[in-house]
Formats: structure tokens, sequence, C-alpha cells
């Protein structure tokens, strides 16, 4: 309730200082001495601040939760066969997901067509980044030095570290016994500055909001208001129709329980933008709330937020069918199975690539020949959207995690069914 009232409170406040300044203009105020600047003094000053120590406070805590965390829940699975198999069906979900969101994305957007009569400039320019190829990305997960990946962040490299290091723990007898012991204390040391950090989270949401909202153009919205509204329709069907239909078919439990239990894990993610830093909270939400054993929700979280890119596939499918009807170019079926199945391996192959995003959605253009610069005619409204993708794709994390934990025998159906678990 705290970051729900925090996050209505950023966005009015934000709203009301946009009446005084804009990226380009500022408004000062006369206090005798002195003249105090509303854009360098609140929204430059106090919002950002405030907004960046809590979003780079929630990434500090990513690498050692994420590697303190797997080597707990590896070291205790004493099943080699039984990481692959959590593998194997961790990566097929996430891919199924994707899949099914670039394709609903794609059959709503020809149903409504946002692109058809938008009076849209298209000599705006825009150059992407090169994505890697599929084989750099696999040689890439595997990191030569574990120290830089953890000082870079690099997740996937971090995760294959984390899993070879726990099952050498396993594997070490008792001198892996006692280590075990020091890292499970480590384990709630970590999940205990977690805890602190949320009670700080509506604060650092208003921060967020107010200095987001103060310089958000509405015109580009309405500008954009059938592309805009047509993708945010599609990630409302696919948080609150696909996935409880696919938790429901395989867990046989109550998908509004889950998604009640999601909500404040979702605002987070709405308000950070970020899939990793949302990360922590998404673990203790899956493991307190869900009952998700962590020995499952160590390894499918991280592997989620670095793989699963379902509110992305979705804007590729929306933006795709957008653009091509603003160029006037028509997309034969041929064209839109190829988006299919680009957008969905690159999700993988792709996979913590900085921009990635926006490098998928390049990938995507070129594949079925649109234009790359089209791009910039949606950039004025992304990061709006970009917010509600993160809370679609925390979402899926969960909904996973969930599915995988409950197929292992190791979701406790007490902890789910308990609305005071926390």
């Amino acid at each position: 309730m705290r970051i729900l009232i925090g996050m209505i409170l950023g966005i009015l406040v934000g709203r009301f200082f946009s009446l005084f300044v804009s990226e380009q203009t500022d408004t000062l105020i006369n206090l005798g001495l002195f003249e105090l600047s509303i854009k360098a003094f609140f929204i430059d000053g106090l919002f950002h601040i405030g907004g960046q120590i809590f979003v780079i406070s929630l990434k500090m805590l990513v690498v050692p939760l994420v590697f303190v965390s797997l080597v707990c829940g590896t070291c205790s699975l004493n099943d080699s066969a039984k990481i692959g198999r959590l593998g194997l069906k961790s990566v097929a979900l996430y891919l199924c997901t994707t899949a099914i969101a670039i394709a609903l994305a794609l059959s709503i957007a020809n149903l409504i067509s946002p692109g058809e009569g938008a009076a849209l400039s298209t000599d705006a320019s825009f150059e992407a980044q090169a994505a890697p190829s599929f084989a750099d990305v696999i040689i890439g997960m595997f990191p030569s030095n574990p120290i830089q990946a953890m000082a870079t962040g690099n997740m996937l490299q971090i995760i294959v570290f984390s899993i070879i290091f726990g099952i050498s723990m396993a594997m070490a007898g008792e001198a892996g016994q006692k280590l075990a012991i020091t890292f499970n204390q480590l384990n709630e040391v970590i999940l205990k500055m977690v805890g602190i950090l949320m009670n700080l989270a509506p604060y650092g949401v208003f921060c967020l909001l107010a200095k987001l909202f103060a310089f958000l153009e509405l015109s580009e919205v309405l500008k954009l208001g059938k592309y805009f509204f047509t993708l945010l329709a599609v990630l409302a069907i696919h948080a609150f129709l696909t996935y409880p239909i696919i938790f429901k078919l395989f867990t046989r439990l109550s998908p509004i329980t889950f998604l009640t239990k999601m909500k404040d894990t979702a605002l987070f993610a709405f308000s950070t933008s970020s899939s990793n830093a949302t990360m922590p909270v998404t673990l203790n939400t899956v493991t307190k709330k869900m009952g998700a054993d962590n020995s499952i929700a160590s390894f499918t979280v991280p592997l989620g937020a670095t793989i699963n890119m379902d509110g992305t596939a979705i804007m590729q499918g929306v933006a795709t069918v957008f653009i091509a009807q603003v160029y006037a170019i028509d997309l034969s079926m041929s064209d839109y199975l190829a988006v299919l199945l680009t957008a969905t391996l690159a999700s993988i192959g792709t996979a913590g690539v900085p921009g990635v995003g926006l490098i998928m959605l390049a990938m995507v253009f070129q594949q079925v020949g649109l234009p790359v610069e089209g791009i910039a005619l949606i950039l004025g409204v992304d990061r709006l959207l970009d917010m509600t993708r993160t809370a679609v794709n925390v979402t899926g994390d969960a909904m996973v995690t969930c599915v995988v934990a409950k197929s292992e025998k190791a979701l406790d159906k007490k902890v789910f069914n308990d609305a005071s678990a926390c």
C-alpha cells in the first residue's frame, strides 16, 4: 500500500511540476537573496538523486543475491541431472510464453491496425547497435574471469559460474558441507538487506515517477495513441489471461491468488523498469509468498530476468505491424512467421546485451525488410511502455518459477494459499 501511495503521489507531483518545466525550459523562484531553479533543485536534484540511489541500491544486491542464492540452491540439489532438467523446463517454458506473446501481438495488431491513417513524419533516423551472433552468445556464457563477470553484472556468466561452484561444493564432501553452512548464513544476511531496502521503496518509487512524469510529453502519447493503447491492451491480455491459463493448467492452483501476490512485485517492476533491479523482490515473492523452494527459484528467476522477454516480444509484434502500416509495406504470412521465429530465438540469442529490446526490434525489422529508422517514430512513448513491459516480464518469471517448482514437487501449497505469507 505504501508503494502504491508513493507511485500515485509521484505521478501527481510529476505532472504538477510539468506545468513549470520541460526538457528545454525551466522556472525560477525568487527567494530574495537568490533564485531557485525548479528543474535543478527538484527534478534533477532531489527526485533524480533519490530515485537513482534507490535503483543503484537494488542493483547492488543483485549480484551477491544471485550468486549466493544460486550456489545454495545448486548445492542442496545433490543431483546434476536435476539441474539439467530444471534448465530444460525453464528455457522451454520461457520460449513458449515468448512465442505466444509475439503471436498474440501480431494477431491483435493486425485486427486493430494501429498504423493505418497515422500522420507521422518518416524522416526520423535511428542507428541500431549490431547484434552478436548466436555462437558468440553461447561462448560468452562461460566466464574467463568470474570476478569480472560479477563486476560488470553479466548475469548469464554469473549463473553458469554459480551452478558450477554449487555442484563442486556438493561433490566436495565435508569441506563443501562446511562451506554450504557459511553460504546459507550469507543468504540470510542478504535477504535481511532486501527487507531493509524494501522499507525505503515507497520513497524511491515516488522520486523515480516524479521525475519521469515531469518530463513525459503526453502529446507524444496522444500522437501515437492507437499504437500505445494497442500495445498496452496486448500486454494486459498476456499478463491477465495467458499467464493465469498456463499457471492453472500446470499447477491446478488459483491464478487469482497468484496475481494477487504478484501485485507488489509488478508495481515495483513498473517503477524501476528493470527486471534485474526487481530480482531481489521477485525472489522474495516466489519463495516467501508463493512457497517455491529456493533451490528452484534461485535458478529460474535470474534466468528469467535474463532471457524472458515476453513484454519486449509483444512490443516487437505490435511495432512491426505499426511501422509496416505507416510505411505502407504489405507483410506476407511468411514474414509474420519470420517475425515469430526471430523474436522468440533472439530472446536468448541477445540475452544480457545492453539495449536488448531495440537490438531485437532492429533484427526483426531487418528480417522482414522494414526500415530500421522507423524505430525512431515510437521512441517517444517507449519509456512508459517499457515500464509496463517489465511488470509483465517479472510476472512471467514468477509464473514459470511456480510451474517448474510444482513439477519438481518443490512448491509449498500451504504457503501459496496463505494470504498472510510474506
